[in-house]
């Protein structure tokens, strides 16, 4: 669960808050994207990360939590039936918030906040489980890796004068006068 917020509420009091969180969360459940301050937005993230877990679960008890948040039960209904199973291999990060411009009448800084509905690629899948298993394998494999590398001889050096230098500044002088 979040951190309780220090200092001021939004609204004024922490009953109104809740109330404009919950609208909020209704608000972009339905229309999966919504435009708002930003303070309103990066409040609102946590609160809706926790209600798509929820739907996730999809048990009964999971949608009477959701439903004392979310009042509207069209609203509940969609995000248990479309939008949890969008959700089910993602685990977390299932909303983006995106800062777009002052508001033009305060000046305030707006942000949209909206649901990661794309997939997640398989590739990242695959990948994540690569990484888990390299880690896994590491510990074991690095004790024989350690015995080999005694074993193998070091490399070759090539003679400096095989390899070609940089021109010095005498050299540069002495090109330049022979041209000349």
């Amino acid at each position: 669960m979040p951190t309780p917020t220090k200092g001021p509420r939004l609204g004024g009091g922490p009953a109104h808050e809740r109330l404009i969180l919950a609208n909020l969360a209704t608000s972009l459940f339905e229309h999966k994207r919504i435009t708002t301050t930003e303070a309103k937005a990066k409040r609102l993230r946590p609160l809706a990360e926790r209600l798509v877990t929820f739907a996730k679960r999809g048990d009964l008890h999971a949608r009477r939590r959701v439903l004392t948040v979310v009042k509207d039960k069209s609203v509940v209904h969609e995000l248990f039936v479309e939008i949890a199973p969008q959700m089910a291999e993602r685990q977390g990060g299932y909303t983006r918030i995106t800062k777009i411009g002052p508001r033009k009448g305060d000046n305030a800084p707006m942000a949209v906040i909206e649901l990661v509905l794309e997939p997640v690629s398989p590739k990242q899948a695959v990948v994540r489980e690569a990484t888990k298993a390299a880690a896994k394998a590491a510990p074991k494999a690095e004790e024989p890796k350690a015995e080999e590398t005694v074993e193998e001889t070091p490399a070759e050096e090539t003679p400096a004068e095989e390899t070609p230098a940089e021109e010095t500044p005498a050299e540069e002088t002495k090109d330049e006068a022979e041209k000349a």
